[in-house]
């Protein structure tokens, strides 16, 4: 098993658990903290892959490809019965390829697809000489696959329908109308929106005074984000990954960098500004974008209903005026909040956890 990434660590741990209770007691690869508590052997820290964006990954290029060859080699030596890839497919897919070469007859699964439905579509097409299976997140990506001539897709649920929204109103109480802002889960995106969401929270200063204005701390982020939210001339409450959810359950609006962030905001009925904003190099390569928005819940149910601003249009300024729309215009609130409902609908499954279905869907190749 090979994950990348924070989210990727947290589905490789649930997949193990659901693989352990089906007998399957041995994993290797490259994990982070909760894959190796679940008793994934880890080749080497997963912090030395986690890097998105073109110039971290020049940065990092050196021991990136010291670690593909690691991976490689510790692949083809052990004889696994199965690789699965979970995310950060500019690692893994390298892997993958190499491994089938050397080593066709060992299954490959790939846990969460890239998004070749908006970003080099022709990626699903090579993908069917080196995945046997796409474990898919996302209602519409087995259409895409089956559209673009990827290999098989299987829609097994998003980990989110896992989580349980419910929370204790002892809790609640303490709790009043919040303002959750997330400037991201990397460094990258929290130096670059941190700064614009802090003049924002200057600018509404005497629109959002009755609110609680938190900001969830991504996982290894504590000390970006004290440094980043530390110059804001309205400090706000950071708050860990465990109470997120329960200050969600009180969320008057969210102020939000474009990511999964948005379908945990969606899941809980959390009314949303999306903003993302990436370097000149990477704005440069846009146009090789193919879809209509960059908001999950907004191409779940293949509607704009989530206002989302992007680069130029991602200014203090214009975020500001739109969060007082949304604050001032409760029919908008109430229409976000209508349109969240149908995402749940769209993302169940009746039966099992997505877990559970993910690893019975490996086991169809393990037999």
């Amino acid at each position: 098993m090979i994950a990348g990434e924070a989210s990727g660590d947290l589905l490789g741990a649930s997949l193990i658990e659901s693989l352990k209770v089906r007998g399957y007691k041995n994993f290797i690869g490259v994990g982070g903290t909760l894959m190796m508590q679940a008793g994934l052997v880890s080749l080497f820290p997963m912090s030395d892959i986690s890097v998105m964006g073109l110039l971290p990954v020049i940065k990092k290029l050196p021991k990136i490809l010291l670690r593909i060859s690691q991976t490689i080699n510790a692949i083809v030596s052990s004889s696994p019965i199965c690789l699965i890839l979970i995310d950060a497919p500019d690692f893994t897919h390298r892997v993958a390829r190499r491994v089938r070469q050397i080593a066709p007859s060992i299954p490959i699964i790939n846990y969460v697809s890239p998004t070749v439905w908006a970003w080099r579509p022709g990626r699903a097409k090579k993908m069917a000489a080196y995945i046997d299976c796409v474990l898919a997140l996302l209602p519409f990506e087995p259409e895409a696959y089956q559209r673009l001539s990827g290999p098989r897709c299987v829609y097994v649920g998003h980990p989110l329908l896992e989580h349980d929204f419910a929370h204790k109103t002892h809790e609640l109480e303490k709790i009043h109308n919040v303002f959750i802002i997330m400037p991201g889960s990397r460094i990258a995106e929290i130096k670059r929106m941190a700064p614009i969401y802090g003049a924002v929270v200057e600018l509404l200063q005497s629109d959002i005074k009755d609110l609680d204005v938190v900001v969830p701390i991504a996982q290894g982020m504590q000390q970006l984000l004290l440094e980043e939210t530390g110059k804001w001339s309205v400090p706000p409450r950071l708050i860990s990954q465990q109470e997120k959810f329960t200050y969600f359950e009180k969320g008057h609006l969210a102020l939000v960098t474009s990511g999964l962030a948005t379908l945990e905001l969606a899941l809980s009925e959390v009314p949303m500004v999306v903003a993302y904003k990436v370097s000149l190099i990477e704005y440069f390569f846009k146009f090789l974008i193919k879809v209509n928005s960059i908001v999950l819940p907004n191409l779940i149910i293949g509607e704009n209903f989530v206002p989302e601003f992007i680069q130029d249009r991602a200014t203090a300024k214009i975020l500001a005026s739109a969060v007082k729309e949304l604050l001032d215009d409760e029919h908008k609130r109430c229409q976000q909040i209508a349109m969240f409902a149908r995402i749940r609908e769209a993302l169940i499954i009746s039966g099992t956890k997505p877990s559970h279905r993910a690893a019975e869907v490996i086991l169809e190749y393990l037999r």
